[in-house]
């Protein structure tokens, strides 16, 4: 009996030592590499957007406004499709019969609202307009900018048929924020049969040290145990294709 539960021991042992020292499956960019940006609109990533009081620290921590510009930058320079995979509410979508705790909470504050799907009546400048360094470039001829998705993941848009129909099969991901539509971004296209790596310092997340909540560091945890790989933003400008 004593060796039995020595041997029991030591097979966890073991155990929690494999897991400690995980793989690493690597990720190697080629033409069928893409990046993929969420998000990255005024209202997650201004002063003057309407979260800015609970992500603001980390954005400024993280450079996480420079970086994704960086990711843009790079992106052209190495001929490379970038995904936009934006958030936006109409009318509409603030008639739903129930929602979650931060679907309710954006809906109360106005995050990410237009007009209409038609309509671009008081865009400009608004929470869900793009952040203004960014607009050259979504603009360009290398970017593609997909329908919305609606709460965080891209099951509600059309940007796994853009992804295939370009023939992209992997993607660098990074945009806002970190624990919602990046890790729902990540795990769905993980899902989908994509290789996604992460760039960790072009996301940010909100923290509530109040109520003992921290979102980038949920999702610092599960990119690293669900994503092929993750970079920092240096780590990927760095690369050639």
């Amino acid at each position: 009996m004593k060796n039995k539960l020595t041997l029991s021991f030591l097979a966890m042992l073991l155990s929690v030592s494999a897991f400690a020292q995980l793989p690493d499956p690597g990720f190697e960019i080629d033409e069928h590499t893409a990046v993929l940006i969420t998000d990255p609109q005024v209202d997650f990533l201004s002063p003057e957007g309407v979260t800015w009081g609970v992500v603001g620290k980390n954005v400024t921590e993280n450079n996480t406004v420079d970086n994704l510009e960086s990711l843009f930058i790079w992106a052209k320079e190495q001929d490379m499709l970038v995904f936009v995979s934006p958030h936006y509410y109409y009318e509409h979508d603030h008639h739903w019969e129930f929602e979650g705790v931060l679907e309710q909470l954006m809906h109360n504050i106005g995050m990410f609202d237009r007009e209409g799907p038609l309509s671009l009546e008081g865009f400009e400048g608004s929470g869900a307009d793009w952040m203004p360094q960014y607009k050259k470039y979504i603009d360009g001829d290398n970017v593609i900018v997909s329908n919305p998705h609606k709460v965080y993941g891209p099951e509600t848009n059309d940007l796994a048929l853009q992804l295939r129909k370009r023939k992209i099969d992997k993607v660098i991901l990074a945009g806002m924020s970190a624990n919602l539509c990046v890790e729902s971004h990540m795990r769905e296209l993980v899902e989908q049969g994509f290789e996604v790596a992460v760039v960790t310092d072009a996301t940010a997340a909100a923290q509530v040290p109040d109520a003992n909540l921290d979102g980038y560091a949920a999702a610092m945890v599960n990119f690293r145990m669900i994503a092929s790989k993750t970079f920092t933003t240096a780590e990927v400008v760095a690369m050639k294709k």
